[in-house]
This record gives structure tokens, sequence and C-alpha cells, in this order.
């Protein structure tokens, strides 16, 4: 293959579009490449000025341009290259980089033009400026709600603060009141309490049932009284987390039997409390205070949910993996469905029926035992009783 075949079939074969123009503007050549850009057959430009291929207002200027190049010497693109805009035959235009050089060839001038087609890399940018230009409007538009939730949440903190602020305000003034109250009402209950234990020794003379029937219920009363006082006393000292233990070393087994003797006194007619002490230790580290609120609290429901005629297990015990307190009757027990409620303050079962009570005994037990580092496992069937089990490590004194 001679060099001009070769040069040939690299211009018919360039992806490139290839024009060559003499010095008058007049297209010589075309390769398959400009043709197809420009949709034009090769003899259809052939002969014709290269402003066929341009639009306005390049086209008009062109032939001015060419000559005040070859005048001046002076090129604009010749040489140097720059982004157009090229016509096609259908009239649609299209972006493309032209490169110009200027040859001599037989003793006259060449003008090659070579044709990059820019149009899918226009096409990506625009698409890319479209992309850009909404993220950029999303960006917005998340800033501005971003701006707009922070205005709020700061609305509602300060709203919750002062809420809060109102809340605590509201809580002192509780505070105060279950407080005041609770001192209010000790006195004209001890009273009460009194005059009813005079009343029941002076009328024994008198030998009069329904004196020692009205006198028993005003005790009752009285005693229901006193523990819905010492509940609300204890949540409020609870919520105002004014509660600390102060852990000392006490003789457990001393400590339940005196609890057993004193809760016997309140039992029911024929109710008996049975106690009893497993391990050869008896001394534990805890509040002594707080454990036996506990432990009255659960031997008074166990008293109060369980018939006469029956009797409570009590018992303690002291061993290697730690101390178990269980109080064990044979009451009414708990209904299943309702006993993931049980330490809920307020919280009561629906077969308590008229039995009273304000439904705080058992959250005030769990806060307790938490309190002591303890835990409360409980089993319950309705009407076969239940049984309750307070767990502690076993601590050292310091």
């Amino acid at each position: 293959m001679n060099q001009s075949a070769l040069l040939t079939a690299i211009i018919d074969n360039a992806i490139d579009g290839i024009i060559n123009i003499n010095t008058n503007g007049i297209i010589e050549s075309i390769n398959p490449s400009a043709c197809q850009l420009f949709g034009y057959q090769p003899e259809e430009v052939i002969g014709e000025n290269i402003a066929l291929l341009m639009p306005e207002p390049d086209r008009s200027r062109h032939d001015a341009y060419l000559a005040r190049y070859q005048e001046t010497r002076e090129p604009h693109i010749i040489g140097k290259g720059r982004e157009v805009k090229g016509k096609k035959k259908d009239g649609s235009l299209f972006p493309f980089r032209l490169a110009v050089s200027e040859v001599q060839y037989q003793g006259r001038i060449i003008y090659n033009g070579f044709i990059h087609d820019l149009t899918r890399e226009k096409d990506a940018e625009s698409q890319l400026l479209q992309y850009t230009n909404k993220l950029e409007q999303l960006v917005a538009e998340r800033t501005s709600e971003l701006q707009s939730l922070v205005t709020q949440l700061q609305e509602a903190k300060e709203e919750v603060s002062h809420s809060l602020e109102k809340e605590k305000e509201l809580n002192q003034l509780k505070s105060r009141f279950v407080s005041m109250a609770s001192h209010e009402f000790r006195t004209p209950l001890s009273s009460i309490q009194l005059s009813a234990s005079l009343i029941d020794k002076y009328a024994s003379d008198y030998h009069n049932p329904n004196i020692t029937k009205h006198v028993s219920k005003i005790k009752i009363a009285i005693g229901n009284l006193t523990t819905i006082l010492n509940d609300f006393l204890s949540l409020e000292r609870l919520e105002a987390g004014v509660i600390k233990p102060q852990f000392q070393m006490m003789n457990l087994l001393k400590f339940s039997e005196e609890i057993t003797e004193e809760m016997q006194m309140v039992s029911k007619q024929n109710q008996n409390i049975i106690y009893q002490h497993t391990g050869t230790q008896s001394n534990i580290y805890t509040d002594s205070n707080l454990l036996k609120n506990t432990i009255i609290n659960l031997i008074s429901n166990a008293i109060k949910y369980s018939g006469e005629n029956t009797f409570i297990e009590f018992n303690t015990e002291i061993n290697q993996q730690g101390i178990f307190i269980t109080i064990k009757d044979n009451g009414i027990g708990i209904p299943l469905s309702e006993q993931k409620h049980l330490f809920e303050a307020f919280f009561r079962a629906h077969n308590t029926g008229d039995i009273p009570g304000t439904g705080l005994g058992l959250n005030i037990v769990d806060r307790y035992v938490k309190l002591l580092n303890g835990e409360v496992e409980f089993e319950s069937s309705e009407n076969k009783g239940t049984r309750f089990t307070l767990k502690f490590k076993q601590q050292d004194g310091k």
C-alpha cells in the first residue's frame, strides 16, 4: 500500500470529521464521519462554501474572517481551535470542537478542519447541571426544613423546660401537701384509736357484743386509713429520692421473730404465721427499716388476701448463694393475665373485690428491694395462693 492510499484509508476511517477547504472557503474534500455528522452526502457539499455548514452569525462572517486572516495572518481559529456550533442538513445545530491547520500543498494553501462531536459531552454536562441544580434545590429545601425543625425543637425545648419547671413546682407542692396531710391526719387518728381502745375497755363491764363489734370496725378502719397514709408518704419520699438506705449489721433471726410476733397480733381469726429460719448464719448487712417495711407489707397482704383459719409461711435462709426471704399464703392469688402489672403503682387485680387497698404496696416493695440491691420473685395462681421471694447477695459489713 502506497502512502497516498494509506492516508486516504486513515481519513476515511477516522472517528472525527475531516474537511478540507481552499483559500476561498470552498470544500474540496470531506470524510464519511463529517458527512454523518452534518447529514450530507459528499457530492452535496463538495464545491460548496464551508459556510453551508455554519449557523448565523458565523455563516455570514466566515468569508470576511478568512480574507482578514490571509491579509493579517492573525488567527482566531486556525492553529488554535475552539468550540463552535455546526448546522446539519435538517437545520438542527450540534456542538463540536474545531481545530484548523494550514497546509502548503503543491504550491497552494489548504485548510484542514478536524471536527470532534461534543454532543454527548454537552448532554452529559447538561444532565449533570440539571442534577446539580436539583440537588442544590433539594439541599436548600432540606436545609430550610431542618432550620424549621431546629426552630420547632427549640420552641418545644423551651415549652418542655417551662412545663418541667411547672411540674417541679407542682411536685414540690404535692410533696409538701402529702407530708403535711400525713402528719396532720396521724394526730386525730391516734386520738380516735386511743378513744376506741378506751371505749372497748370501759364497755367490757356491760358485756354488749354490739359495742365490741363496732369498736372493732373503728379500729380496722383506722388501721386501713393509717396504711393508706403510710403508702402515700412512702411513695412520695421514693419519688423525691430522699430515701437512702443505711446499711448495718443486724440479726435476721431475731429481727424476723419480732416481725412475726407483731404481725400475729393483727392477723385474722385463727390465722397463724409460721416462721422458720434455715442456715447456721443469722447476721446480715442491710437497712433494717427498709427491710422491715418490705416484709410487713408482704405479710400484711398475705393476711388481707387470705381467709380465717389459714396459715402464712414466713421463711428466711442464709447460704452461700445469698439471703432468701419467703412469704407464702393460700389466699385468692393473682390472675395470670394481670401478673405483668403487679408492681405498677395503683394496680389492683380484679379479684380483690371490696378488700381495701391503694395498689401501692407492691410498687413500694419493689423499690425498697432495689434500694437494698436485691430482687423480687413471685409465683401465684388464682385461688391457690401466692409466694413472694426476696433475694439478696450476702455482703460483709464495713
